[in-house]
């Protein structure tokens, strides 16, 4: 039998049997089962939002920052391209929360829901740019609570103006829910009121060092206080007293990650293994275009002659919120009012009491001096906004003209710090 092979014999299967063959079968179909799969993850990740037609211009964005295309190019093309990645991002969260049940599933879109704001923070964190990092963080709250809710407010009045005998009518959501969270906010301004007002404070009577070590050393014990009671909150609101928060039409909460979609079919799912490495690779990218994006902030507000704190407060939450601010408006539009609160002032509650106090703590052992003081004028805006907002919901119903109203409020912020001038820039 060794008599007979020539050069063309091969060298791992000299002689195949009937079990060779059903081996080289079994890996053939493992590897056409394989490929099926992450076919049909690529299919179902890439139709899970409108938002992914924008997907064309990550390449674009890495490529601009790698080959240093020019600031304004590499800003543009990374602050476009994170919005498709934050679409995706909030998709992926949805599929590995439904796989965990409802408190753990919970804990992590508390966790993962603000993932973009949080690593474009950090990335500006690591880069020192310590005003981008704070006007980041309030501008993600100020969009939520202003933009984001005035459009669902305004847009479910006008798609429900009127009930079936022609009388104009209010959406109606959970008005304990709307209290619960909206005395959280109130809580969070006066964690950013306080550290600023003591600032003032001590410079009238002080150095500048003084003020500076003591509003550090106050900030931090701060920022403990608040993760603290963010962990209440989770506990509340997951376990002793969920019943507050369920939504009045539970099921459709499933179709939060997919707004252009509202009734997928079964094929549309993700298993959690999956999900998760969506997650991964999606994070992973967002992380370099966030570094581009932030890199080149200086060159863009230098050329344009733009302040540092209007792109920080009012272009970088754009991108952040893009994902939900068209799951919140699709929902509310489809009059389920309680998942477009939750999704608005539940990502705000996110913000103020885990992204920020943990951005504060990840900066001390990295040596960069971030404290809950935001300004005078920062904290005023966030101050009144989360008066209007508590003034809006606390009776538990909307309509078109308080979105209105809400919205003209962010648009008077946006202006001022249109306006504000350029030292800083």
């Amino acid at each position: 039998m060794d008599r007979q092979r020539d050069e063309e014999t091969p060298l791992l299967i000299a002689e195949p049997t009937h079990h060779d063959a059903a081996a080289i079968r079994n890996t053939a179909d493992a590897a056409v089962r394989w490929l099926a799969a992450v076919w049909n993850v690529i299919k179902v990740t890439l139709l899970s939002s409108w938002l992914n037609v924008l997907l064309a211009f990550v390449p674009l964005g890495l490529v601009a920052g790698r080959q240093n295309w020019g600031p304004t190019s590499v800003f543009t093309l990374n602050f476009i391209a994170i919005i498709p990645l934050a679409a995706i991002l909030s998709f992926a969260t949805e599929e590995v929360a439904q796989s965990l049940g409802d408190t753990l599933g919970g804990l992590l879109n508390a966790t993962f829901g603000n993932a973009v704001e949080l690593i474009v923070t950090i990335v500006a964190l690591r880069a020192n740019e310590l005003e981008i990092v704070q006007t980041s963080l309030l501008g993600s709250m100020l969009s939520n609570m202003l933009l984001v809710l005035g459009m669902c407010f305004l847009l479910g009045g006008i798609f429900n103006m009127m009930d079936e005998h022609g009388v104009g009518k209010e959406q109606t959501f959970s008005p304990g829910t709307a209290q619960t969270t909206c005395s959280i906010m109130i809580l969070t301004s006066a964690a950013i009121i306080i550290p600023t007002t003591l600032s003032g404070v001590i410079n009238h009577g002080g150095t500048t060092d003084d003020s500076n070590a003591s509003i550090l050393s106050l900030s931090r014990a701060m920022s403990v206080i608040l993760l603290l009671l963010y962990g209440l909150y989770l506990v509340f609101a997951l376990r002793t007293h969920k019943h507050l928060f369920e939504p009045q039409v539970a099921p459709e909460q499933d179709n939060l990650a997919l707004p252009s979609n509202t009734d997928p079919t079964p094929h549309m799912h993700l298993t959690g293994l999956s999900s998760s490495v969506v997650l991964l690779l999606v994070t992973l990218l967002i992380s370099f275009c966030a570094h581009y994006m932030v890199s080149s902030i200086d060159d863009v507000a230098q050329t344009y002659g733009i302040s540092k704190k209007f792109i920080g407060l009012i272009l970088i939450p754009i991108v952040g919120n893009a994902a939900e601010h068209s799951t919140a408006c699709v929902v509310a539009v489809k009059d389920k009012m309680d998942l477009a609160m939750s999704v608005a002032i539940g990502s705000t509650i996110q913000i103020g009491l885990l992204a920020t106090p943990v951005l504060v703590l990840v900066a001390w052992p990295m040596g960069r001096e971030l404290t809950l003081q935001f300004g005078s004028f920062e904290t005023v805006a966030f101050t009144i906004s989360a008066v209007a907002v508590y003034s809006v919901v606390q009776d538990g119903k909307s309509n078109y003209l308080e979105g209105a109203m809400l919205l003209g409020l962010y648009v008077f912020i946006a202006l001022a710090f249109w306006a504000s001038p350029v030292e800083n820039a």
